[in-house]
């Protein structure tokens, strides 16, 4: 493993051109900017984004992020709605999810998750109305504001009752994500049958409906990051209607756009999608003697190489499926962040980076612009964007001026710099101590059962009790 002290980080390069040459060196092409414009010197990150059911009025995107604050029955708590708030100041006029809504309780990732079934509408109109007001008091207009749900089963990783007790539902047995994870290889009672399958796209169709009934303008059908829909993107040895040939294996995904669409035709449907995927970066003894299975578009992870053939074809089809929007990402949280989420400073349950983030946030941006050429009618969200710190905003203009994207997107940054885009299109100075640094415990604290936030820069979080038990967990691993 690299030692990741040899990496410079992001904050010690103290130009943008110092940035330029670091890629240069790290043989990244990558646009970037020589200055940040504002709204009023034309900058691209403020022209409007024409979407089929409503216009963006700038195009920055906040992405949907899995919450650990919600009340144990589904509900947003007063948590949440702070953050939902913050989305809403943040000036960004797209809200992609904002938060990942579970479509069943036995498909949450935690127990402090939201829930989006029918019982829980008044709770997601709540956070939908709550950002809205937070845009309107802070920006005045709302017609430009593009507010979207996430919608998701996490599969492989449920938690629905303790965050130390995994109850998995899986599309097939993995052989190193078995290992890892602790699920038995001949446990046939955890991998779905197609029975349950068409039952489980029919709760799907009920989140997307009462998502709309609850004010929201689209929904993401989440297929990204380990859970369910992405795992069934690789169930090449799965037999039955949802597996095998790359036909059946994007059939699920497929069947869920056009129940969704046929149910709730007013609803925009967009798709989170992982493009590429690799092994965990540190195996096991029995993860390794396990044999090993593909992944969806596998990417080396001594070489780079990433198989595109899968990926491109699955973006080219989502249009013909009726899907508008593609937010891109990458990878799991769970096996191997460092590809997900590039950070100089790995959560608990991480590894130090084995390359220099840069390589991966600048690759998952590559990633959004092989996809936006795959199929230009999409509306393409990019991802990668924090790592870049007080570059993101010269990086994110330039991606979207050479039209590798249509909107950029930040999910960590908003945690510790709501404001963030805002102040870029006002063309104020950037507050660079609130700028995020890629700590990393927005996971490590979720990971050990405690409410998601920026502890290390959010005044807020700083004076919870949270922030010292997080303290004394990282000095006792240290």
């Amino acid at each position: 493993m690299t030692d990741p002290a040899r990496f410079p980080k992001v904050g010690q390069l103290k130009t943008v051109e110092a940035l330029s040459r670091r890629l240069e060196e790290l043989a990244c092409s990558l646009p970037v900017d020589d200055r940040i414009l504002s709204a009023a010197q034309s900058s691209p990150l403020a022209e409007p984004l024409e979407l089929p059911f409503r216009t963006a009025g700038n195009r920055w995107c906040i992405h949907p992020m899995e919450g650990w604050d919600g009340e144990t029955d589904g509900r947003p708590s007063p948590l949440t709605l702070r953050r939902w708030t913050h989305f809403g100041q943040s000036g960004a006029k797209w809200i992609w999810g904002g938060e990942a809504a579970a479509v069943a309780p036995d498909g949450r990732a935690n127990p402090r998750q939201l829930l989006a079934t029918p019982r829980h509408e008044a709770g997601l109109r709540a956070l939908h109305d709550t950002l809205v007001a937070a845009h309107r008091e802070a920006f005045g207009e709302t017609g430009d504001l593009v507010v979207g749900l996430q919608l998701t089963h996490s599969g492989r990783f449920c938690r629905p009752h303790a965050q130390d007790r995994l109850e998995p539902r899986i599309a097939y047995h993995h052989p190193q994500l078995d290992a890892r994870f602790g699920i038995a290889p001949d446990d046939v009672s955890v991998v779905w049958t197609d029975a349950e399958l068409h039952r489980l796209v029919d709760h799907y169709v009920a989140a997307a409906r009462t998502a709309w009934r609850a004010g929201f303008d689209f929904v993401d059908v989440k297929s990204c990051h380990g859970y369910l829909l992405h795992e069934f993107l690789s169930a090449r040895g799965r037999r039955g209607t949802f597996g095998g040939d790359f036909d059946g294996r994007v059939r699920l995904l497929r069947t869920m756009v056009r129940r969704i669409r046929e149910a709730v035709p007013e609803i925009g449907v967009g798709v989170r999608l992982s493009v590429f995927d690799c092994l965990p970066a540190r195996q096991t003894e029995a993860s390794q003697s396990g044999g090993s299975a593909p992944m969806f578009g596998t990417m080396d992870l001594r070489s780079g190489e990433i198989e595109w053939d899968e990926p491109l074809r699955l973006v080219r089809q989502l249009t013909d499926w009726g899907v508008t929007m593609l937010n891109v990402s990458a990878g799991s949280p769970y096996y191997c962040p460092h590809i997900q989420r590039p950070a100089a400073f790995p959560p608990s349950d991480g590894y130090p980076p084995p390359e220099d983030p840069l390589v991966g946030a600048a690759r998952l941006l590559d990633a959004a612009r092989r996809c936006k050429e795959a199929s230009p009618g999409l509306a393409v969200v990019g991802t990668g964007l924090t790592y870049f710190q007080d570059y993101a905003a010269h990086v994110a203009q330039a991606v979207v001026r050479a039209g590798w994207m249509d909107a950029v997107g930040i999910g960590r940054m908003v945690l510790s710099y709501p404001r963030f885009p805002a102040d870029v299109l006002a063309g104020r100075p950037l507050v660079r101590r609130a700028i995020c640094r890629t700590f990393s415990d927005c996971t490590t604290a979720p990971r050990q059962g405690w409410v998601s936030g920026c502890y290390p820069l959010d005044r807020f979080y700083k004076q919870r009790p949270e922030s010292e038990w997080l303290k004394r967990y990282k000095q006792s691993r240290s």
